[in-house]
């Protein structure tokens, strides 16, 4: 049977529905917003500079039970965030405070370059001297960079495939983590910067292996892989800050979908782009992303779970490219869930008053919950995610 309205009946109903909409406050415009917390975030990590100016060599990496200041050294695996953020600010708004501030920031970073303990060192300086090589052209860093890399390219194992990331110990011979793809922009980098393919080479190996051992039929991620160094087999798959080895941890899912945009972008490779979309429909259609598109820390774990901004911006900022790459429909969904999680972000919920959260930009991120370290707190490379995907949206 056929249902309809009666037309005055319809006609009240439209007239009731106008109503509801006129009642509903209006939603700032994207581009009034992204300004507005570009200027915003200036403010805050001007001030977080100022704070930091006499104490040498200290970064910020967060904030403590207390809201006091937690502060790093240059081998924390974060200690270029800091920098990054004043470089992409710079961008945004260039000034000769925010210049020297991130000259200043970048060069308590720069002895890393020589640290072959770390796979980080793309997180170290790429988003460091690698921002302030690309607004000033400065020598001085390219050549700290290429030894950076140099550094990296060391960890390779041509056995396994992989760079790998944390040392040998009792659980682990070779352990491979899902972070590391955030690393391989710095080697392509390098390797165009350079002329030597070698860079290039082992980041499509270890990428290739991560495709293989990583991942898993509905394209989540493990946290953990790891490889015997001599026959390159995988021997152990598990988890280190995720909720149990099966899970999949938040931001692993969100390192694994930047990454393989990255991975794109550099390559052109039709293989990457089908990888970064499957993660992204993982992350996009699971039934447990909130309606605000802010996960929880990790996908599995239990409802009253904390949520984790900064797996939220790193999506954003890698869905905005993502969104470049794609089909026009699919790039329109990417950027209605980056829009979403923008707007969330930049709500009173998530972005810190001037002055407040330690002079961080946003609240409640988790570092990592089974070691019950940094949790519901701001982190450093939440903000600067947040920044670079504020700077892409502003950029369509």
């Amino acid at each position: 049977m056929i249902r309809y309205f009666n037309t005055c009946r319809f006609a009240a109903f439209i007239i009731v529905v106008a109503a509801f909409v006129s009642c509903q406050p209006a939603q700032e415009p994207m581009s009034g917003l992204v300004k507005d917390r570009l200027d915003r975030s200036m403010q805050q990590c001007l001030l977080m500079a100022e704070s930091l100016q006499n104490l040498p060599d200290q970064l910020p990496r967060s904030i403590n039970a207390n809201g006091e200041l937690v502060t790093s050294r240059s081998d924390w695996w974060c200690s270029g965030f800091f920098a990054g953020s004043l470089w992409y600010l710079y961008e945004y708004q260039p000034s000769q405070t925010l210049l020297d501030d991130a000259r200043r920031y970048s060069q308590r970073v720069e002895k890393e370059k020589d640290n072959k303990g770390t796979h980080d060192l793309g997180f170290m300086l790429y988003c460091s001297f690698g921002n302030g090589y690309r607004l000033t052209g400065d020598t001085a860093f390219r050549n700290i960079m290429l030894t950076g890399a140099e550094s990296l390219s060391s960890r390779f194992n041509p056995q396994v495939g992989c760079i790998q990331s944390w040392g040998a110990n009792q659980k682990w011979q070779f352990p491979v983590i899902i972070d590391n793809m955030m690393n391989l922009e710095f080697l392509f980098w390098a390797s165009k910067v350079s002329g030597n393919s070698k860079y290039r080479d082992i980041c499509i190996s270890h990428a290739d292996k991560t495709i293989e051992n990583h991942f898993r039929p509905d394209y989540s991620s493990y946290h953990v892989v790891s490889y015997d160094p001599v026959s390159g087999q995988v021997e152990k798959k598990n988890t280190a800050q995720g909720y149990n080895d099966d899970s999949a941890w938040a931001r692993g899912q969100a390192w694994g979908l930047y990454g393989f945009t990255v991975m794109y972008r550099e390559t052109q490779d039709g293989k990457y782009l089908e990888q970064a979309k499957n993660i992204a429909h993982f992350i996009l259609q699971h039934p447990n992303l909130p309606a605000d598109k802010i996960p929880y820390w990790d996908f599995n774990a239990p409802p009253d779970a904390k949520r984790d901004a900064s797996a939220g911006a790193i999506i954003a900022s890698a869905l905005i490219e993502l969104s470049g790459y794609v089909d026009p429909s699919l790039a329109q969904r990417y950027l209605s869930v980056a829009e979403t999680q923008i707007r969330t972000l930049s709500s009173p919920e998530y972005f810190a008053a001037k002055g407040d959260n330690g002079n961080f930009i946003l609240k409640h991120s988790v570092g990592s919950l089974p070691r019950n370290s940094e949790v519901d707190v701001p982190l450093t490379y939440a903000d600067y995610y947040y920044i670079e995907a504020l700077l892409r949206y502003q950029s369509l």
